[in-house]
This record gives C-alpha cells, structure tokens and sequence, in this order.
C-alpha cells in the first residue's frame, strides 16, 4: 500500500494552545492540520521545518484592520497590508469597512472581494458597514459572507458619519435575527466634535487636546449606549478598541446579565501613556479612541488577562506619511499600522512574566475565532483545524524599526526603537509558509475569505421591532 505523505511536517517545538502546551510534532495534509503528538508515530512529510527551541501557536487572528483598498491606497493595499500580517504571525486579518466606497452594499463588496483575492497574503473577513445606506442590504451582505458588521459612532477616516440611533436600533433588530456580531466605535460624536470645536476656538492645538475632547466620559456614554441596544434586541456586539479603565465594571456587568457582547484593546492601551506623547511622537501616536493617561494601563491590562476583555486587536491604521507631519496637530491624520508588531510587543509582556503565552494564544487568536463563528476550524493547533500557524522564537530579541515594516507606505510606530523579546520566525496560512526567518515569501492570492458559521440568532422584544410596528393594528405586546 503506498504510503501518504503529509505536506509538512513541523519538527521539534513545544505547541502552545490557550490552555495547555505540550512538545509534539505537526504535520500539515492540504492545507489542515492532520497530526499533532509524538515523533515516533508523525508521518513522513514532503518538506520539514525544524522547531527546536521554538513555540508552534495558532496564528493570530486580528479582528481590527484597515487594508485601505479600495479608494485610499496610497495609505495601504491588500498587498501591503497581507505581507505586513504575514510578517508579524497573523495569519487571519479582518477589514473594515470605512473604504472608498464603504461596504454599504454588496456592489460595493464585490469589488473589495476581488482586489482581496488578487492579493492577499493571508486569510481575511471583510465587515459591512451599519449605517442607513445599509439597513435595506443587511440580509444580502450576511449572505454574501460578510464576517460581520461595523458601527462607527465615532468619527472615522472616509466619509462615514455617525448615523442615527432609530436606525442604529432597526439594524440591531436586524442583525440580531441574523446572528451576525457588529463591531462597535464607541465613541459618542456630538460630544467629542463639541469639546473639540470649543478647543480650536479657544486655539488648543498642543499634543494633549486630542485626549481632552474625548475624555473618558465620550466612551463611557457611548459604550452604555451599545449595552443597552444589544440587551433589547438581542443583537451580538463587540467593543473595539476599549481604553477606558473606568469602562470595565460596565462590562462585567453587562456581561453578567447575558449581554452577548465580546471587547477588545489594542498593544497600545497596555504600553504607552499619553503624558509621554510629545512632539513628533504625539502625531504618530494620534488616534482613535486616544492614548490615555498611563494609569489606566494596568487595569486594561489586568481585564485583558482575567478575560473581562476578551480580545487583543490592533487598529492597524496605515496612512501615507506626511498625512502625519501637518503643523496643526488638529490636522494629522488618526492612526499608525499595528499588525506586524503586535506579536512580538505581547511575547515581551510573557518574557517579562506579565502573561502567560497560552493567555495570549486566548487572546489572539481562540478568542477571536470563538466571537466570530470561525472556531474549533481556527484558534487552536490540533486535527482537523486549519494549518494557520505561527512559529515563534521566545528568546528572539530585535528592535521595532518604522522604517522596516512591510506596510510600505506608512513606515511609522509609535514603538519605534523599542527592543522585543519574543517574535515570529515562521508564518503558515492554510499550510502554506508565506513569511520564513523574517522574509516574506511570494504568495498573492493565497489568502481565502473567511466566512463565519455563528450560532442561531437570539432576537429579544420582537414585537416591539421597526419591522413589527410597520404591520397595521401591530401592538407592542
């Protein structure tokens, strides 16, 4: 009887999934994990990568990117963005909506789906956008494989304002029959353009005044809100992200009454402190929600670690350079890339003892994969999951370079000339190596479209739904 080989075999490491680590080889069969234990019993393969010493994880899945294409690619292409992914362990990324045009349609779809699919170096899940354009198209971008939808309450790059909470309340009714999680800026408009406007008329331009428009009290507002949207209709929602220390006994206790909400923060929340933000290291650092003082870093940290936030993002936001480099702080655009560097910044907090590897395994890539219908098939290294895997170097030390990132035209971090410990040396995507000892390999259109497999919708006070009251003689009981 002939014998199959397996496609790879990965060879002497240690696995880490969020709850246990154990050595075992890997063997990887048409793009899927086929075997994962003792040497002795792994299959003979057709290539062999050697682990030794290293950590075989299931690669990162970042639910907060923005690729930029179509409409804005001299800030970033699907191109740019994937090779930056597969630089930095991620093997899954998800876009946002706020491109030019916004995915309000399944037109508007379509045509990001093709310039992903030329492309892409990884797997990817494309949002659609909830706003008025899109409450009619819903049901049709649901089907048309959306991962999920986005609401900006807080103002974004592109033409996107915050739409009304009627309409915002008729999507959630929606969104709750079809099961679908919306991501959420929660950020409350009216207020933050308010303080801001007051700001430039009282002629605040320094590095602070970005944070004093939107003080806690525009997120705590807007996150209430949220909460109280979903526990109606029972529609799923996810907090992007969080900044906010004095958010988290909110969200515990939204969660211990049944909201079916998920939250996540980003690296930056953890690490930097907005009273060290200065100069030209203000403007890069300029985003959306803002830096906050530093004593808020460790108990978002704490509520990352025990679960209370469920999910480690990035915000990756590229834009083209001098759209950083204006006179008027007012005028620099939000944002900075993220994903090549949020691996190697969370294995440093391990390094240092602040984390556990398996509690960022939860984190960064079972979480995400559990919130958005694409678990056990991603977020876990065992049979039958798909071969998204990240290998990892735990003693690997290097300084973050703006200069180096693979987003190419948008070559700047606020972590520049910050030393890591820890780091990816190898990136597989469906089996497949796409980044090999630093080196991104060759691989457009490699990456797949990812279309989530939730559990069935739980609507909540259906009679009193914008479609219910539309019937004639409908009464709200």
């Amino acid at each position: 009887m002939t014998e199959t080989l397996a496609d790879l075999l990965i060879t002497g490491g240690t696995v880490v999934n969020e709850s246990a680590r154990f050595p075992a080889d890997v063997a990887i069969r048409d793009g899927v994990i086929a075997f994962v234990g003792h040497p002795a019993f792994a299959p003979r393969a057709r290539e062999t990568l050697d682990a030794k010493g290293r950590l075989v994880i299931p690669g990162a899945i970042d639910v907060h990117t923005h690729i930029r294409e179509p409409g804005m690619t001299h800030k970033e292409d699907w191109t740019t963005g994937t090779r930056a992914a597969a630089a930095g362990g991620v093997t899954t990324v998800f876009d946002m909506p706020n491109t030019e045009p916004a995915i309000a349609s399944v037109e508007a779809l379509d045509r990001k789906k093709d310039a992903a699919a030329r492309q892409a170096h990884v797997n990817y899940g494309l949002y659609g956008i909830l706003d008025e354009r899109s409450l009619d198209h819903l049901p049709a971008l649901a089907e048309a494989g959306v991962i999920g939808f986005k609401l900006f309450y807080g103002n974004t790059t592109g033409n996107n304002p915050a739409p009304n909470d009627g309409a915002v309340l008729e999507g959630f009714e929606v969104l709750a029959e079809l099961g679908l999680r919306c991501s959420i800026h929660a950020e409350n408009s009216p207020m933050l353009f308010w303080r801001e406007n007051r700001m430039k008329a009282a002629g605040r331009d320094d590095a602070f005044a970005h944070l004093s428009a939107r003080a806690d009290i525009v997120a705590l507002e807007s996150l209430n809100r949220c909460i109280v949207l979903s526990e109606w209709t029972g529609a799923r929602i996810h907090i992007v992200h969080e900044s906010c220390m004095r958010s988290i006994p909110v969200i515990r206790d939204a969660k211990a009454r049944g909201v079916p909400m998920t939250v996540e923060t980003c690296p930056q929340y953890v690490l930097i402190a907005a009273e060290d933000l200065i100069g030209d290291r203000a403007r890069i650092a300029r985003l959306n929600p803002p830096i906050r003082e530093g004593r808020q870093r460790e108990p978002i940290l704490q509520a990352l670690l025990d679960g209370t936030i469920d999910i480690l993002g990035t915000d990756h936001a590229p834009h083209a350079m001098e759209e950083k480099q204006h006179a008027s702080f007012w005028d620099n655009a939000c944002g900075f890339p993220g994903v090549e560097t949020s691996m190697r910044l969370m294995l440093t907090f391990a390094h240092e003892g602040r984390m556990s590897v398996e509690q960022y395994v939860r984190m960064a890539s079972a979480a995400p994969a559990r919130a958005f219908g694409l678990y056990p098939r991603k977020g876990v290294i065992q049979p039958g999951a798909d071969a998204d895997i990240a290998i990892v170097d735990p003693a690997q030390r290097k300084v973050i370079r703006g200069a180096e990132l693979h987003s190419e035209r948008s070559r700047f971090t606020p972590f520049d000339g910050m030393e890591t410990v820890g780091g990816p040396v190898a990136t597989i995507v469906r089996g497949r190596v796409v980044m090999r000892d630093g080196q991104v390999l060759d691989a457009p259109g490699w990456g797949r479209m990812e279309r989530p497999q939730m559990p069935k919708g739980e609507p909540r006070n259906p009679a009193t739904t914008t479609k219910a009251i539309l019937q004639r003689d409908a009464r709200p009981w």
